[in-house]
């Protein structure tokens, strides 16, 4: 039988799991949630101190979830400042949390509450891709990446350009009737046909064992005998 989760008390300290499927109210726990961080409430079962925005990360499969979460989150923010000043009736949580706080500290809690909505334009709200694409910009030096990585969503235009590349370097200079001859062995009239012969290699799983080096070298090595054979095949009498 599934529990009913009370974001009230819910432990927000350790590691916790939350299982829940459409329409069930995930992104109103994760505001509530986000609240109680941003005032430091739970007691032995909360964060050990306040937290603000930048200092808590969330994340989700899409930019277009990044948005809504970060509006809504703002708008829980705003909501429960105005709560705390005494300036509208919320819901019950909202009014359950205010019981967790002593009636002279409200103002103070208003204050928290609203400097935490003005800085949600720098809230930790990523996509899995941009958190890790962050990451690795920050760290560059320590992860031994470029500076200026950029997150590229899709290697298909990559891929092409490599292909085309490829394709100038090695076939432009031959003369026309060679370059006929090849181009009836490989079975292919365009760059993007040969890329598209290529693309199940690349999709191989390679194996973990032995020096990824190594590994280069022989592919390499494989690739110059194939090279080689094509010239024999393609000498004209």
């Amino acid at each position: 039988m599934a529990n009913t989760l009370d974001p009230l008390t819910f432990p927000i300290k350790g590691l916790r799991l939350i299982e829940a499927s459409a329409g069930t109210g995930k992104t109103y726990t994760i505001g509530a949630l986000y609240l109680r961080l941003v005032l430091g409430h739970g007691g032995d079962n909360g964060f050990h101190r306040t937290l603000m925005p930048p200092e808590i990360l969330v994340v989700t499969f899409t930019n277009a979830a990044t948005e809504e979460l970060r509006d809504r989150i703002r708008k829980k923010l705003i909501e429960a400042a105005a709560f705390f000043r005494g300036e509208c009736n919320c819901d019950g949580f909202l009014e359950g949390l205010g019981r967790e706080f002593p009636r002279n500290s409200w103002l103070q809690k208003a204050s928290v509450l609203e400097r935490a909505a003005l800085w949600m334009d720098e809230a930790a709200i990523h996509t899995i891709h941009s958190w890790s694409n962050h990451m690795l910009r920050q760290h560059a030096f320590e992860c031994g990446s470029l500076f200026d990585l950029e997150l590229a969503p899709d290697d298909q235009e990559l891929l092409e350009d490599a292909a085309c590349d490829y394709w100038r370097s090695h076939f432009y200079g031959l003369p026309f009737q060679q370059l006929a001859e090849l181009l009836k062995l490989i079975h292919c009239a365009t760059p993007q046909a040969l890329l598209n012969q290529v693309k199940p290699i690349l999709c191989q799983n390679l194996s973990s064992e032995g020096d990824p080096f190594k590994m280069l070298e022989q592919r390499s090595e494989a690739i110059r005998e194939a090279q080689g054979e094509w010239a024999k095949t393609l000498i004209l009498p």
